[in-house]
């Protein structure tokens, strides 16, 4: 049964991509990543120095400045105190990702619904939304990567339009380097090559080698042009910071081999199927398309064979895997959707009945679980409460009736109206925990330093966090190599515990504790709670 005319399959994503990444952007504060990449974009306004990127008054060449670009665009239009606007860029770019994937999909899949259900496992993934909604590098890099593989797969596939999806090609791989550098190539595209020469192979190569050369030269010269602009311009420190970022893959975070074998998981609400969905044998004698269903198998797993190799490991470096993961899920969704409401073994119920049922229960239950859990905290979130509660209590019953009747691809929609829910009007209750007695912004100081004519200087750290939240650049004295100020009387910040270094680099000066700035949005009794957001601000004085 086919609820969803294929005429409107773009549009229902274009709709779901909206509630998922556009609303509500402004909820949570900024995280680490999005205050460097932010902090870069408002000096590349202030000090209008595009290419030369710097955070906090500082060379910042670790990442390629193309999402920075964006971000800098939507600061000066919407100004940089609006966090939706800073981070509408990605959800921009995620929407086109999940648009691309469909037209990939309809491409290889042969199968117009197939490839609007992986869109929608994509769009509805966990950390695809969480990048989505974040004003980070990872996203435009593989979403990118995406537009040019879709020309690339053409381009190896058919003799039509052989220089457009060559040059394409081309010009998306070099934009996604321009992104976060050669991250989605080795993540993403080299997986996808793989993947492709195991299942299609490569043929009928005869009149493509001059628009595959010329593919190589469009896509080499936009991704090097920045990084040699650098080398010319400041060469010393972009070898400093190369080598500081090569060390990092090598010795930070490092992680065993099998550290994401569990990558599944990173799907979210697709936890279930997408595990049953690399079963390749027991899947392979029931997908329709065998061929396809291999191709986005193997690449899923070569992506996430090669991230292993490397030993710096997060969970967010599995993003690119989400992608072919998606595909993946789809075959097995697509079987069960036409066999489910047959006779079908118990033994291959249980993963629906788990995936679908634990997520129609959570619905159900969600008005007092969500009760119990924010009990006094829901003063002034009452009415996002009530409304979330009613959306989803309703969701959660009709997707466990429809998986007692076993119709699952109306439970599958309803999953997808479930998350659209939880974002557009559940997720205002994250402000909730927003309960640090002690929260002390930074964001006037700035403006007390002019007023009462005392510069104010930051000692031994540089927080982005704390960089952002003061609006501006902040001078950096290092004990390490200390430039005293010209100033005999200047403000100091300094992190928790540190007052000992600081007495140590000025000894004839008078110290004198001010007051102390926490960004924690939860108290310190919490385990979320971070020192690294906290600081004291000393008053220094010279005879």
């Amino acid at each position: 049964m086919n609820i969803i005319q294929e005429k409107n399959y773009v549009w229902i994503l274009v709709i779901v991509c909206f509630f998922i990444f556009f609303m509500n952007l402004d909820v949570l504060y900024p995280n680490i990543m999005e205050a460097r990449n932010f902090i870069t974009a408002r000096e590349m306004v202030t000090d209008d120095n595009w290419l030369l990127t710097t955070m906090n008054g500082e060379p910042r060449y670790e990442k390629p400045p193309l999402p920075t670009w964006l971000a800098a665009v939507a600061g000066m239009l919407f100004s940089f105190d609006n966090l939706t606007a800073l981070r509408i860029p990605s959800a921009i770019i995620t929407l086109i990702l999940v648009l691309f994937s469909y037209r990939l999909g309809v491409y290889f899949l042969k199968d117009k619904k197939q490839a609007f259900i992986s869109s929608l496992v994509l769009a509805t993934s966990f950390y695809v939304v969480f990048a989505g909604r974040n004003g980070t590098w990872d996203i435009f890099a593989h979403s990118f990567m995406m537009i040019g593989i879709y020309y690339i797969f053409q381009f190896f596939s058919s003799d039509e339009k052989i220089w457009r999806n060559a040059l394409l090609a081309g010009t998306f791989i070099g934009i996604s380097f321009m992104s976060k550098g050669p991250v989605s190539h080795f993540a993403l595209f080299l997986p996808f090559l793989i993947a492709y020469s195991i299942v299609y192979k490569y043929s009928n190569f005869k009149k493509k080698w001059l628009p595959l050369i010329s593919l190589l030269i469009v896509a080499t010269v936009i991704s090097i042009w920045w990084p040699y602009y650098i080398s010319v311009m400041d060469g010393e420190t972009a070898k400093a910071i190369a080598e500081k970022e090569t060390t990092a893959w090598k010795d930070r975070n490092v992680r065993p081999f099998y550290y994401y074998w569990s990558f599944f998981v990173q799907s979210g609400v697709w936890t279930v199927v997408a595990f049953v969905s690399l079963l390749y044998p027991y899947l392979k004698s029931r997908v329709e398309n065998l061929k396809a269903y291999k191709f986005s198998l193997f690449w899923t797993l070569a992506a996430v064979v090669l991230l292993s190799l490397i030993p710096e490991k997060k969970s967010r470096y599995l993003l690119p895997v989400l992608i072919p993961l998606a595909y993946t899920t789809s075959f097995y969704l697509t079987y069960i959707f036409k066999s489910f409401e047959k006779k079908l073994p118990k033994f291959e119920r249980i993963p629906i009945y788990i995936n679908f049922g634990l997520i129609g229960l959570v619905g159900v239950a969600f008005p007092i679980v969500g009760y119990l859990f924010l009990k006094d905290r829901l003063t002034g979130f009452l009415s996002p409460f009530a409304i979330t509660s009613i959306i989803l209590v309703m969701i959660g019953f009709f997707i466990l009736k429809y998986v007692i009747q076993r119709k699952i691809h109306m439970a599958f929609y309803l999953i997808i109206g479930f998350l659209m829910t939880a974002v557009t009007f559940g997720f205002p209750l994250a402000n909730a925990f927003l309960d640090n007695p002690k929260y002390n912004s930074l964001q006037d100081i700035s403006r007390k330093a002019e007023t009462e004519q005392i510069p104010v200087y930051m000692f031994n750290i540089q927080s982005p966090e704390l960089v952002w939240d003061y609006g501006g650049k902040v001078p950096l004295l290092h004990s390490h190599d200390l430039t005293i100020p010209k100033e005999k009387t200047f403000k100091t910040l300094v992190m928790i515990g540190a007052k000992k270094s600081l007495e140590e680099a000025f000894p004839n000066a008078k110290i004198t504790y001010l007051e102390t700035f926490d960004l924690n949005p939860i108290d310190s009794t919490k385990s979320g709670y971070k020192d690294r957001l906290r600081t004291d601000m000393y008053l220094i004085q010279h005879n």
